[in-house]
């Protein structure tokens, strides 16, 4: 492919330090790519790697005018990592795989004849995941689960890195800090219109595992506003405002009434007002986060 060819499939990696694996992750990539006979260009996106990552990109893009390389200033994470490949990426169809090698890229080919078939996403489902299983797969099995009832979109795997899409579907899509986790849903894909494949789960042979079970806090925080970011964030932002501000007074009030009657029994009523203006607080903080990403879109990068 001449670089004045417009490609066909763009291939979007995201990385944090994962010198370890580039290489030959890289190479495995082009193999596959090559054989695909489609033009195809491959971006990296380098989430502020402290390691060798830099380097070895360096190296790579200087044999191969196929690959670009985004970089980001800051470490924004994984859904800043996306918005820029979604931003960047020229082909019709985009897909996205994970930087640490247990995503296969021989799967790529299957995940792309999916969505040549009419969806809007393909997403993979792992098979034999090589994870503890208490500490991984029970907890994403249980939130996969309740991601798929909260959206609407019936998904077995929302983790797995290995996603294509249709481009008009993602061009210049901006995803909040969390939200990657639901995807296709996030972009609005209803659930005919995303297929699964059953693709394979490698062992990470380098590094660390930028995931566990320290995340349950944001994974429940983000279920809890899904549904909102889905149908109208800037609405519904301005509308849990003002649900926030009349449960608090309710809430203040009902205290105040409970302590000045002395009746302590009644003091549960305050307690399930307290607990609700909690929630409706966190959605609405959410929510205010969720619109501020969207409009500002000055992610720190550069392309080189």
């Amino acid at each position: 492919m001449s670089e004045n060819t417009s490609p066909r499939l763009s291939l979007v990696v995201p990385l944090h330090n994962e010198a370890g694996t580039l290489t030959s992750l890289y190479q495995e990539i082009k193999e596959v790519l090559d054989n695909m006979k489609v033009p195809y260009e491959i971006l990296f996106i380098n989430d502020a790697s402290a390691d060798e990552t830099p380097k070895i990109l360096r190296q790579i893009k200087g044999l191969d005018k196929r690959v670009r390389i985004i970089e980001h200033q800051e470490n924004y994470g994984e859904a800043a990592a996306l918005s820029s490949g979604f931003k960047f990426a020229r082909g019709d169809i985009i897909v996205t795989m994970d930087g640490d090698g247990q995503n296969d890229p021989r799967d790529i080919p299957t995940i792309v004849a999916k969505i040549n078939e009419g969806y809007k996403a393909v997403t993979g489902w792992r098979q034999e995941r090589n994870e503890k299983y208490l500490t991984r797969i029970l907890p994403s099995v249980i939130a996969n689960r309740i991601i798929s009832v909260v959206t609407g979109v019936n998904v077995h795997d929302n983790g797995c890195g290995l996603k294509a899409y249709r481009g008009e579907v993602v061009r210049g899509v901006i995803i909040p800090n969390g939200f990657h986790r639901f995807l296709p849903a996030v972009l609005g894909v209803k659930s005919g219109e995303v297929a699964e494949v059953k693709v394979k789960d490698r062992r990470r042979i380098y590094g660390e595992s930028h995931y566990g079970l320290s995340r349950i806090k944001e994974v429940i925080r983000e279920l809890l506003t899904i549904r909102f970011v889905i149908h109208n964030p800037k609405l519904w932002r301005s509308r849990f405002r003002t649900i926030s501000l009349l449960l608090l007074s309710f809430t203040l009030i009902d205290g105040a009434l409970v302590l000045k009657s002395r009746d302590i029994s009644k003091f549960s009523i305050t307690l399930i007002l307290l607990g609700f203006t909690f929630i409706s607080m966190i959605i609405f903080y959410n929510l205010k986060r969720v619109v501020a990403i969207q409009e500002d879109t000055a992610f720190r990068r550069k392309e080189w």
